[in-house]
């Protein structure tokens, strides 16, 4: 007997494709720094920028538990993995990286095992799509802002109104490096392709990791490429698109860190304390968001798109007066060559399934959204409420020495 992960309508898709429902697969390795390589790490994330050492064991860990999962689906006579997902916790200071997906069957299948990032829903719509897949894939940068860059960003935060360059140029950097890795993992498998890409930053060790993952996959209409195409679009659109004889170019991605500076941050504490619109704050946001687009157009023209869809815009306060927005989309062009097997896509294909059992003190459950969405913006770090606390003491701080010492003046002359 079976106990798959996947639901009804993932499995009603892949029996369309000639595939069946296999066991859950459960794969982990626990991984530990070292005290060498604690200290080496230590010292990096004060000098700031990528962490090797954290980059390293992050990536082998992840790679080790899903190794271990495809080899689990093998041994069950498993042909494939799909809904591949992977987790990472803390354990006494040591780290466990949780692998987990759903073996499937195909009887008449007579090609190499692969694992796919992707639900049953949108495993159907890249096949018919001309997407086959070939082997879940990944991107990481383990990083840290180190003193330089916190110190000399914190002067031009608190001096300067207009975009943070430490800050900007940071997040960029990290952002495409992971897309780099990914593309280049793909290429090693021997893909033309990386679709269904979804991106994560989070809170490791005292770094920041920013994680993209994918299905590596190769179509034939694409042809042999020196990098390959990525896509963080839905099944469903991506087998829209080919439809319409359309195929996607890179996935494209900006991020333009801005603050108000002292003036401005004191102009609009002064006007947050009456009712109406804060101009400042509101062109802040506003140049901010332009910027992250701008970006966004440059890296699709260079890659000779004709177009990007599926914009996304975060912002997010990574502390007093400091604004991050990150915009990502996918550049596409067309493609006379792409085409679908089928005419219409199936309603069970876009049907998006649904949790129904809710414990919000239970984690890593089994989740059929096996990677959440919109996590592309990094969330406040400790660290980073800090520093706007003490910003905004020293903006509250500066306000009455300046009230004290007019008085001081007005009273002795």
């Amino acid at each position: 007997m079976n106990v798959s992960g996947l639901s009804g309508n993932e499995i009603y898709c892949l029996h369309q494709k000639g595939w069946q429902p296999g066991g859950i697969v459960v794969g982990n390795s626990v991984q530990s720094l070292g005290f060498v390589g604690g200290i080496s790490s230590s010292l990096k994330t004060l000098a700031g920028g990528e962490v090797e050492n954290m980059t390293s064991l992050i990536s082998e860990g992840r790679h080790l538990a899903i190794n271990r999962i495809e080899e689990d689906a093998k041994v069950r006579g498993a042909q494939g993995l799909t809904g591949v997902s992977t987790e990472l916790k803390t354990l006494g200071g040591m780290i466990e990286f949780l692998a987990i997906g759903s073996a499937i069957h195909g009887p008449q299948y007579q090609g190499p095992f692969f694992s796919t990032a992707c639900s049953g829903q949108e495993f159907y719509c890249h096949l018919d799509a001309g997407y086959q897949p070939r082997h879940f894939v990944m991107g990481n940068v383990a990083y840290a802002l180190g003193i330089g860059r916190g110190i000399s960003g914190s002067f031009r935060t608190f001096a300067v109104r207009g975009e943070v360059k430490e800050f900007s140029d940071l997040y960029n950097h990290t952002r495409h490096l992971a897309l780099e890795r990914l593309e280049a993992e793909a290429a090693h498998m021997g893909c033309n392709s990386v679709v269904d890409i979804n991106t994560e930053v989070l809170s490791i060790a005292g770094v920041r990791e920013m994680l993209m993952v994918g299905t590596g996959s190769y179509n034939p209409s694409l042809g042999k490429l020196q990098r390959p195409v990525t896509s963080e679009l839905t099944g469903e659109e991506l087998w829209n698109l080919t439809q319409m004889g359309y195929a996607p170019v890179r996935l494209v991605l900006g991020t333009s860190v801005y603050a108000l500076g002292f003036a401005g941050g004191m102009t609009a504490m002064f006007k947050s304390f009456s009712r109406g619109e804060i101009t400042e704050v509101t062109q802040l946001v506003y140049e901010a968001r332009e910027n992250a687009l701008a970006h966004i157009m440059e890296d699709a023209a260079s890659c000779g798109a004709e177009q990007v869809i599926g914009a996304k815009v975060f912002v997010h306060e990574i502390g007093s007066g400091l604004v991050e927005v990150l915009a990502i989309g996918t550049a596409i062009r067309r493609n006379p060559q792409m085409k679908t097997v089928s005419e219409q896509l199936l309603p069970q294909a876009i049907i998006r399934d649904r949790d129904t059992f809710f414990d919000a003190s239970l984690t890593g459950s089994l989740s059929r959204e096996h990677v959440s969405s919109g996590t592309s913006s990094a969330t406040a770090s400790p660290g980073n409420n800090a520093v706007g606390c003490i910003i905004g003491l020293i903006v509250v701080g500066g306000f009455f020495l300046t009230m004290c010492g007019g008085f001081l003046i007005s009273v002795f002359g």
